[in-house]
Formats: C-alpha cells, structure tokens, sequence
C-alpha cells in the first residue's frame, strides 16, 4: 500500500544585505503559490532563509548581527507565510535566525503543518568556520560568533502532511547534511522526510583543506544521498543560489529517494521550485532488510563515536 506525497524544494536566489524581510517572504509567498499550483504538500525552504548570510561579515560587535535574528515565530514580517500554509493546506520548512527571550542566538529550523501551526523545532549543531576575526580571508565564515551550539538534539515527529495521516519529518540544517552521525540518530527514530536547508558558497575562497572548486556540489549531493540511503528516507535539500552580495552561493537544490538517487534538481541560479511525489512506503525496504538496525547493528563497537572527539593515531606495529 502506498503512502504519497508531494515533496518540494523551494529554492531562493541571493538575498543582499539591502533587502528587508518583505522582499524575502514575498519571494517565498510565490514559491508557495508555485507549490499550491503544482499540488506539492511540504515545501522545503533554505537555511536563513529570510536574510543575507550575515556570517560572513565580522563585526567587533557582535550585536551589530541582532537585526538578522527572529525574537517570535510567527513575527508580523512572517506570518504571511502561516497564513498561506493554512490557505493551500501545505506544510513548510523554514530556516531562520532565532534570539530567545534570554538573548541566546541560534541558527534554527521550524517545521509549519499545513494548518500553520509549528510542531518541530531544530538548532543547528554542527556549527562550521570560526570565532575570532581573519582578516586574510576574503569572505569570513562566523557561524561559531554569532551562533550557540543547537540545544535541541535531532528531533523527529510524526505529524500528518498533505493527505497522509502520519508521516515521520525531520530536519537539520547546512553543515549538518555533512556528518553522518546527524543522519543516523534521525535513521534510529524511523525518519523518512528530512528536510534540510543550506547556504553554501560556491568555492573554498581560502584554498584551504583538500575541497577543489569542481567538487563543491558533489560533495553536497554525495552527504545527503548517502544519508538517505543509510537511512532508508527521503531528503529534500534546499539551497541559496546565485552571488549574493559578492558571493557565489552554489544552488542545485535536489529531492533524494531512499535509494540515494536524485530524483529532481534545481537547474537555475534564481528561485525555483522543484517537485517529486514520494512513496513512503518505499522507506520499508531498506529499513527492514540492509539496514534493519534491530538485526544487525552493533553499538557496542561503535563508543569511539560518542566518546571521542579528535582523531588518534592508532598503535605502531612492531615485528614480533
């Protein structure tokens, strides 16, 4: 018996500094009148997706960043947004800037039903980049200055979306697509729609590390397809595209089936929508065969990963 729904990826061109959050939230209001024209049912849209990435500018004062933060959810600038959920009946997946009520910043995730009410929340746990100012860098990366560690662990729940009674959503965010423990902690709560929105930028503008212009995207789609087929789900990894105050943010948002296999991608550098109706019940078979966890996982073996943190080099071999 199967178990559909419409999966789409809300891409969105470069937001600049200039723009305020209605040139953003009316640009996602089309995409998801886009979606309602196309009978999508959850829409992804990408990480900080109501702002310019704020990260890569350093200021001395890290305040100067408050602007781009949301102290409510809804806030009047978004709730635009709910009201078009709860018109076209879909769900949505919105990034943003969160500043709680005690001044903690962090870079956070909601997940809306399509009756605009939020029933999950994330908080961006691999936070990349750095904290102090690098002024030999041409574009700096400060998610580590104006960000806190998530607090929220990966949280999956199941809700009802589109015309299904149940369905199991999670998120993450950016970075995170890039750990493998991130996916397989949703993987251990049956996930079977991860929602994932990123920024990332075109090229590694420093040279360093061993990442070569050509493989930004592929190492992008390589994270999440081989997430998704670990784990036996659907992800939906929705991205920035186009230069965005100066910079190149790489795009190619894609819809990934259980099988690891893109199934639709973004092919412009500006806001597009694209769509795959999904089978859940397609999760079944890697779950319950390859990757059936209960048979054939071993966790005793695995402390290493929750005990420690850098690598170690392992013992020297010696002869006799």
């Amino acid at each position: 018996m199967s178990r559909r729904i419409v999966l789409a990826a809300a891409q969105l061109g470069p937001i600049q500094l200039a723009d305020d959050r209605k040139v953003a939230v009316d640009r996602m209001l089309a995409l998801l009148a886009d979606a309602n024209r196309r009978g999508a049912e959850f829409v992804v849209f990408p990480e900080l997706a109501l702002t310019t990435f704020f990260p890569r500018w350093w200021q001395d004062d890290k305040a100067w960043a408050d602007r781009f933060f949301e102290t409510a959810m809804p806030s009047n600038e978004t709730a635009p947004l709910f009201e078009a959920a709860r018109r076209y009946r879909i769900g949505f997946h919105l990034g943003y800037g969160e500043l709680t009520p005690e001044g903690r910043h962090f870079n956070t995730a909601i997940l809306v039903s399509p009756a605009g009410e939020i029933f999950l929340k994330y908080r961006k746990i691999h936070l990349p980049g750095h904290d102090d100012h690098r002024p030999q860098r041409k574009v700096q990366n400060l998610e580590k200055r104006y960000f806190e560690v998530g607090d929220l662990g990966f949280p999956v729940i199941r809700a009802p979306m589109g015309k299904l009674d149940g369905a199991n959503f999670g998120t993450m965010i950016c970075n995170d697509r890039r750990w493998p423990e991130a996916w397989r902690v949703l993987g251990l709560q049956s996930v079977e729609v991860v929602a994932l929105g990123y920024n990332t930028p075109a090229a590694n503008t420093t040279n360093e590390g061993f990442e070569a212009h050509h493989l930004r995207v592929e190492h992008s789609h390589l994270s999440i397809r081989a997430g998704c087929y670990q784990n036996a789900c659907y992800g939906v990894g929705t991205a920035k595209a186009g230069t965005e105050d100066g910079n190149e943010m790489f795009g190619h948002s894609i819809i990934v089936n259980p099988q690891g296999e893109i199934v639709a991608m973004a092919d412009s550098w500006d806001d597009q929508l694209i769509t795959h109706e999904a089978d859940l019940e397609s999760c079944t078979f890697g779950r319950t065969t390859i990757f059936n966890f209960a048979a054939h996982r071993r966790p005793e073996h695995y402390k290493r990963i929750t005990d420690q943190v850098g690598a170690e080099p392992p013992p020297a071999w010696e002869r006799g």
